[in-house]
């Protein structure tokens, strides 16, 4: 927080006097607005004996807003005070300026708006090439991992300075963590060239389509698991994951718009995949639960594309069990990025961060429809009909449609399909062209495998996730 300390210098008996701000409010904070498209910004703080109330008024553009200019906030109690402005509207960036007596403060930058949580794995916490990145705003901000209001710029996340243990880097692992400082970090800092995110082009989006300033709470770590992320682990704090982002909510102010997670990557295995679905169901209940907001929206990311030899079966009974989670688990809804560009093998490109920031915009702002979902796939002759529901517009693809994959009874591909196209009679329809008998037991899947191309999507750009096995019926 930046103090000013203005003692009159004209006078003897007022350069003595004395004002701080000690807590409440800081510079570049957001405030998370309520119903009412307002918030309360507290202060406490010191001034000299002699003081004997404090003033305080709300300035944007370099103007007083209508209805908060100079007016008492606090009685000083000895030294002592506590106030705070009430009913400060949606909006900023603001500057704060308090007086007692001749003294003064002020602080600067403040923005009422919405909190969103990041959390989840490294493609949340960013590995994009820091390359052609989004230019920050004054109207987005984060509570960076120092637990300090900066303007929102990539990388969002820096973990090996962060004020939770948890993030700071162990030299094996069996050692204690140890945080970076000193001529390391400034290094670390210097010859960084991963971290952009999906963070700051989803905050510059909902600016861009309401007006309303963003506040973001980076807590995502590259590589972690749902166990890793337990809530069971709350009472570790800071050694935690889940106590790290609970302690960073609090801090905030306690109260938040909503939580964007991705992750899923590390739980893709043999042994884990089965048991995902259960975890992160707890893990939004007792989430919702520890932060006082039951009804607390959860927008979330489907893993994506892997390049990678490795055995696919996991990866897709995960991707499977996020698309059937967001029926199950209310106020929760769901995006993929399945069909964007790639900055390494595994991690989303800084461009296509851009457009998964756009979608899941749609998601929180209700500006879209969630996208493409399969209802039902049925053949009639030798073509299988897909039929999808929540499509905004029509169904759309660039060039070949492709991603659809017919298996047998054991799950094995099935080379039956020789073109995917959209029903010319119904834009909700992908028409699938078959040659030869459908095998006993036969499913759908659209996405099959690690690394699969896909690219059916709708006119909103909202795109169709992966999903399977999805029973083929006969139609009659």
């Amino acid at each position: 927080m930046r103090i000013l300390l203005l003692a009159s210098l004209l006078h003897p008996a007022l350069a003595a006097q004395t004002f701080k701000v000690t807590s409440g409010a800081t510079d570049y904070q957001v405030f998370q607005r309520g119903p009412a498209n307002t918030a309360t910004i507290s202060f406490e703080g010191t001034a000299s004996p002699g003081a004997r109330t404090v003033e305080a008024r709300l300035v944007a553009n370099g103007m007083a807003v209508a209805g908060f200019d100079w007016k008492q906030i606090a009685s000083v109690s000895g030294s002592a005070w506590k106030g705070a402005l009430q009913n400060v509207p949606a909006g900023g960036p603001y500057r704060i300026e308090l007086r007692a007596g001749a003294a003064e403060a002020s602080i600067s930058n403040i923005l009422v708006g919405d909190l969103w949580v990041l959390a989840g794995q490294s493609n949340m916490e960013g590995v994009g090439n820091l390359e052609g990145l989004p230019v920050p705003s004054a109207m987005v901000n984060s509570f960076d991992q120092t637990d300090t209001w900066v303007v929102a710029s990539d990388p969002l996340h820096r973990l090996p300075d962060a004020a939770d243990r948890v993030h700071w880097r162990r030299p094996s692992p069996q050692a204690e963590p140890v945080k970076l400082e000193g001529q390391a970090l400034r290094d670390f800092i210097a010859n960084r060239r991963k971290g952009a995110g999906v963070g700051l082009p989803f905050a510059l989006e909902m600016v861009r389509r309401t007006g309303v300033p963003i506040g973001l709470l980076p807590c995502a770590h590259g590589g972690t698991s749902m166990d890793q992320w337990s809530p069971a682990l709350k009472d570790k704090g800071g050694d935690s994951l889940y106590g790290a982002m609970l302690r960073r909510v609090k801090l905030a102010g306690g109260n938040v718009k909503g939580v964007l997670w991705y992750q899923g990557e590390s739980d893709a295995g043999e042994k884990p995949a089965p048991l995902f679905k259960e975890k992160f169901r707890n893990f939004v209940n007792e989430m919702r639960r520890d932060f006082g907001l039951p009804s607390l929206p959860v927008y979330y990311v489907q893993i994506g594309r892997h390049v990678s030899p490795a055995p696919y079966a996991g990866w897709n009974l995960v991707q499977e069990a996020q698309r059937q989670l967001e029926d199950e688990i209310p106020g929760v809804a769901m995006t993929t990025c399945v069909d964007c560009e790639l900055d390494d093998q595994i991690h989303v490109g800084t461009d296509d961060f851009v457009r998964l920031g756009k979608r899941l915009a749609n998601l929180a702002g209700g500006f879209a429809r969630r996208g493409p979902r399969p209802v039902s796939a049925k053949l009639k002759g030798n073509i299988v009909s897909v039929e999808f529901s929540g499509v905004n517009g029509h169904l759309a693809h660039n060039g070949r449609l492709n991603g659809f994959v017919i298996v047998d009874a054991a799950g094995a591909p099935q080379p039956l399909i020789f073109r995917q196209r959209i029903s010319s009679s119904n834009s909700n329809v992908v028409e699938l062209l078959i040659q030869g008998k459908l095998p006993e037991g036969a499913k759908l899947h659209y996405g099959l495998g690690r690394d699969p191309y896909v690219n059916l999507r709708d006119s909103l750009d909202m795109p169709a996730p992966v999903f399977g096995p999805l029973a083929i019926e006969i139609a009659q």
